[in-house]
């Protein structure tokens, strides 16, 4: 078994490096079909094995060995018994004789008029269609009709010997009505046919291809209107925080040198008289530390797929490869968390290093196994793909026990190890400083509203389409617009971060470690509250798995945006403290 899952993991990996074999066929070679899944055309993340219906099946089902990508996007491909020969054109060859009883005949009823698609694989590209056809009648009293489609009809398109594109067709032959309710058992024939074309697309080119002539509609447009916009306006934001700062600070420090030469006995205020407080360190060294450290771990995730994504990783043929690089990206990267967890911890003093390398190592992993576990555990109750075998789980926690955990460790003992003690420009007095009273427009509250919605709003437009793809049927391949918009993020975050951090030491409050953090991080807030509104009025999912599912990941995803975004908050405000503190003459 251990065997299994390592050859398993290794074929995973290998795939995420390799763009993959171009497979080449010669004359009357066998052309395997592989049955994949079913499901409610409304419902993208409600899908079924194929063979769950009552359909044409072999006696023995061979499941086809499928990549770490594959298992978690919910694909359950198994042969068919469909024959079909390397451009060899078939008419009307028969595919099984089949009997439906009573429960079997309900069943595919009820798949027919929750309007159930079909997905079958051939060369990596996927081919969809409907099960069957329900046709409306009357308004009042309501009648419908129902209809399954007992023929496929194959398109094969094909260039120097490789397979381009596979289009099934349901209309070649009128479809059987399963209308008559007397009936205790029916015999259904099903049938099938192909053909073989030549197309001058090639097979480099065969993404765009296949995305072009996609099962569902196709939704996502290049947006740059909306991208300029949004760095225009981020742009004019940015320049205003760097002029009105820089204009505020100068005239501060301009006063702040006159009044040390010629009127020494003025009294200090502003951010200047908390110079003995404002490196003070926060309280929670181990939990602060390794919100940074989980922190730069994402952002150096989000990097690497975008990485992944300008070599053409990510193809609609590519089954799963964006959450498999995902996965391995995370246990690979785990040593950043523990590296940066552990350097920020010994600069801030941190007695309780083992802790805090525990808690680096867990602070994400807890949350997500328990959300997901719940999720799996409905999913496992219906029946349906987005359950992950006990296998597939066996090797994520292999993964996650010998590379994640160990690489965490080995980076908090670099991170220790390789680094000095923080660099304060002020010293820090004993007992801290009375924090005075604010109105209520400056209150932390306030901040963290601002904080979050001007980085929110920057992205807002990328949202919709990033939730399109993953609750809806597009295919996402704007990576380019996608890099602008993160960009645009992180810059938005850095400078509200560093325009809030002043207005808060202006107020003489130096408690700006957490306060960066949580201030930047909740714009994770503000896309949780987007995504009900997309639930509720952009998506047609419903019922409880649906329900669970959304906002399980949702949430989950809000929590990486908190740590990610809390992480970039709090460099540039350290980074900014630094500069304004290191310029100021101090007694």
């Amino acid at each position: 078994m251990l065997s299994y899952l390592t050859d398993l993991f290794l074929f995973s990996c290998l795939l995420l490096i390799v763009n993959g074999a171009e497979k080449k066929y010669v004359d009357k070679e066998n052309v395997t079909v592989y049955v994949n899944k079913v499901g409610p055309y409304g419902n993208p993340q409600e899908t079924y094995h194929y063979y769950s219906l009552p359909v044409c099946r072999p006696s023995i089902i061979v499941s086809k060995d499928l990549t770490l990508g594959e298992v978690l996007s919910g694909d359950r491909m198994a042969r068919s018994l469909y024959h079909i020969q390397f451009n060899e054109d078939i008419s009307n060859e028969q595919l099984c004789s089949l009997v439906l009883t009573s429960d079997g005949l309900n069943k595919l009823k009820l798949a027919i008029e929750e309007y159930y698609y079909f997905e079958f694989v051939v060369d990596d590209v996927p081919i969809r269609g409907f099960v069957g056809l329900i046709e409306e009648t009357n308004l009042f009293p309501h009648k419908h009709h129902i209809y399954i489609y007992t023929h496929h009809h194959f398109d094969f398109f094909i260039n120097n010997q490789q397979i381009i594109y596979v289009n099934i067709s349901t209309k070649e032959h009128p479809p059987v009505s399963l209308d008559d309710e007397a009936i205790v058992s029916i015999k259904l024939e099903f049938t099938y046919s192909a053909k073989w074309y030549q197309t001058e697309t090639s097979f480099k080119d065969r993404a765009k291809f296949i995305a072009n002539t996609a099962f569902f509609p196709k939704t996502l447009e290049i947006h740059w209107l909306s991208v300029i916009n949004s760095m225009i306006l981020v742009f004019l934001l940015i320049v205003f925080v760097i002029i009105i700062l820089s204009r505020i600070l100068k005239n501060d420090l301009n006063r702040i040198g006159d009044d040390d030469d010629d009127d020494p006995v003025v009294e200090e205020n502003g951010w200047k008289i908390i110079h003995t407080d404002v490196f003070r360190f926060p309280e929670y060294r181990e939990l602060f530390s390794s919100i940074i450290g989980v922190g730069s771990q994402f952002l150096s995730i989000f990097i690497g797929i975008l990485l992944f994504a300008f070599a053409g990783m990510f193809t609609v043929h590519r089954h799963g490869s964006l959450i498999a690089s995902v996965i391995i990206l995370y246990a690979l990267t785990s040593c950043i968390a523990g590296f940066v967890s552990g350097r920020i911890y010994r600069q801030i003093q941190g007695q309780y290093w083992t802790w805090n390398i525990i808690l680096t190592a867990n602070l994400f992993t807890i949350p997500f196994f328990l959300i997901w576990s719940i999720i799996n555990t409905f999913a496992w109750a219906h029946g349906t793909t987005q359950a992950l075998p006990y296998t597939t789980v066996l090797i994520l926690a292999i993964m996650w026990l010998f590379v994640g955990f160990p690489l965490t460790i080995l980076g908090g003992i670099f991170g220790k190890n390789c680094t000095s003690n923080f660099d304060s420009p002020c010293r820090t007095k004993a007992i801290a400083r009375e924090i005075p009273q604010v109105s209520w427009y400056r209150t932390n509250i306030i901040r963290m509203l601002i904080g979050g919605f001007l980085p929110f709003s920057s992205i807002s437009v990328e949202l919709y389409y990033i939730f399109s793809t993953f609750w809806g049927r597009e295919q996402y391949m704007l990576y380019g617009i996608l890099t602008i918009v993160f960009l645009i993020l992180i810059l938005v975050t850095a400078s509200i971060s560093i325009a809030l951090t002043y207005f808060q030491l202006t107020s003489e409050d130096y408690r700006w470690w957490w306060q960066s953090i949580i201030s930047s991080g909740s714009t994770g807030l503000f896309v949780f509250f987007y995504a009900i509104f997309f639930y509720l009025y952009r998506s047609k999912m419903s019922g409880t798995l649906q329900t669970l599912q959304f906002f399980g990941y949702t949430l989950i995803s809000c929590y990486v945006f908190f740590l990610m975004l809390g992480t970039v908050g709090f460099f540039s405000s350290l980074r900014f403290i630094r500069y304004i503190y290191i310029n100021i003459k101090m007694d």
